[in-house]
């Protein structure tokens, strides 16, 4: 262990407080409605902080400085893409799941084409949690790793037992309580690097190296979807970003949380405030850990014999891409002075749990509405309704704690996490905008829509395992656009074949 005692303190405190409101909520947390909606007593500023938390995820904290320290900000092209997709959502989807009174996302789904579309987006949903919660664990681990020297895996199990035991505990009330916390922390944190930087290196100097070596780029503006372009991005965002305001149950259970429907829209406007803004900042960390480090570089040069030993790379090959989600965790070990390196760390770790407290809890909404209503017992009490939940969240906590561990070793933790998130997403968001636009198209044309979705994601997402005369031209992150706008326009197609 090499974190001074001041600093394992602060993160000890952190992780006793998040229990204790774990606790504390769990006195009214005694039916099925309360764990999984807060009863609708949520007030819309503190929804907007919980949805903004769930945003500012591990991956966040981690990728975005390692992407524009190994490369530019073509990333954040994603974040600008959120203020059209909240618009869409707080205009259609907003008022429609109020109405719906369903805490469900998927529950429609059977209602508008049969079972198997709820089943299919249900299924889609749980593994982008499991994905998405075990990109976050190993980004957690890996920064705590960089810092103390703790096995990895040691440090996804811990971090993943406290999540999981708070969660059982609290309830929906619980998580979205703790992410109000944690959405402050991670932004005094991300502030305070900002500063620290700033300080030793200077403002004016890290715009001067961000603009010589062409680091603020957002990258081509050129119509080209074979490359990650400005556009490839921008309709990637759009179409992800509709997948969680639209379809994703981690958000659709929060919309019951809020007194009404205008608070519940409210929240959403609130979380694309403050995420825009911040998710610049952890870009300009990265550029400006990127000036630091070039102006110093002997202060980078452990890392970089570290990442050549275990890559098997000289130093002189290694480019920036090949350590840039290891350049901020290694910046707070050695830069950062004692006492606020406990801070930065109780952030990161707030980073991490709040993206995967909501998803623990809300998977464990769909293992109950979604599976075992539907298809183990239709008349549950409300007392073994509450045991459900709890076992269910149980599960997830421990198979995203797997996830992460299989994931320790990737090279980038944004890339990994796009990639998972666009394949299961394009079918689920497909299947939604279908039944949701097209009031006409039955369950046949959605069945044929669906495979035909399903075969175009396969292609484009695993391009490199055909024949090169047969690979798809598309960059990775088109598989979510192609695959929702083409079960839209197949399942029509189909529809109006049928009917004549």
């Amino acid at each position: 262990m090499t974190l001074p005692v001041l600093d394992l303190s602060i993160i000890v405190v952190y992780l006793l407080c998040m229990v204790a409101i774990g606790i504390y909520f769990s006195r009214k947390n005694n039916s099925s409605e309360q764990f999984t909606t807060a009863s609708g007593q949520i007030p819309g500023w503190a929804l907007g902080l919980s949805f903004y938390a769930t945003f500012l995820s591990a991956i966040t904290f981690l990728g975005d400085p390692g992407k524009s320290f190994g490369s530019n900000w073509n990333p954040f092209v994603f974040s600008l893409s959120i203020p059209f997709a909240a618009w869409v959502s707080t205009k259609y989807f907003v008022p429609f799941y109020r109405n719906s009174g369903e805490v469900s996302a998927y529950t429609h789904l059977e209602k508008r084409f049969g079972a198997w579309a709820r089943t299919y987006a249900m299924v889609c949903f749980i593994m982008t949690q499991l994905a998405r919660m075990g990109t976050i664990f190993y980004g957690i681990a890996l920064t705590i790793n960089a810092l103390t020297g703790v096995d990895m895996r040691l440090i996804i199990i811990v971090s993943g037992l406290c999540i999981i035991f708070y969660t059982v505990l609290g309830g929906m009330e619980a998580v979205i309580w703790t992410e109000v916390i944690q959405a402050i922390l991670k932004t005094m944190g991300a502030l305070m690097i900002v500063g620290i930087i700033i300080y030793q290196t200077g403002f004016s100097k890290v715009i001067e190296v961000g603009i010589r070596d062409d680091k603020f780029s957002l990258g081509s503006f050129n119509p080209d979807f074979s490359t990650s372009s400005v556009w490839v991005v921008l309709l990637y965002g759009f179409f992800i970003n509709l997948t969680n305001f639209g379809i994703d149950q981690n958000y659709i259970q929060r919309y019951h949380t809020a007194k009404d429907a205008k608070e519940a829209a409210k929240s959403i406007w609130l979380c694309v405030f403050y995420f825009v803004p911040v998710s610049c900042l952890f870009f300009f960390i990265g550029t400006a850990l990127y000036t630091f480090y070039l102006e110093n570089p002997a202060l980078i040069l452990e890392l970089k014999q570290q990442v050549s030993a275990e890559k098997s790379i000289a130093i002189d090959a290694l480019k920036p891409s090949d350590y840039g989600d290891r350049v901020l965790p290694f910046f707070m070990k050695t830069q950062i002075p004692k006492g606020l390196l406990g801070l930065l760390m109780a952030a990161l770790l707030s980073a991490a749990m709040s993206t995967m407290s909501s998803g623990m809890n809300s998977s464990a909404t769909v293992f109950l509405k979604d599976i075992y209503l539907r298809y183990v017992q239709k008349d549950v009490p409300p007392a073994k309704q509450l045991k459900v939940l709890h076992i269910a969240t149980v599960i997830m906590g421990l198979l995203g704690i797997t996830f992460g561990i299989s994931m320790i070793g990737v090279k980038s933790l944004l890339d990994v996490w796009w990639k998972l998130s666009g394949i299961f997403a394009g079918g689920m968001l497909g299947i939604f905008l279908l039944g949701f636009l097209s009031k006409h198209v039955e369950n046949l044309a959605a069945k044929v829509g669906a495979i035909a979705g399903v075969v175009i994601i396969a292609w484009i997402s695993f391009k490199d395992s055909f024949p090169e005369a047969y690979q798809s031209p598309f960059d990775s992150k088109m598989t979510v656009v192609l695959g929702t706008i083409s079960i839209v326009l197949i399942g029509r197609l189909v529809q109006k074949l049928i009917s004549k």
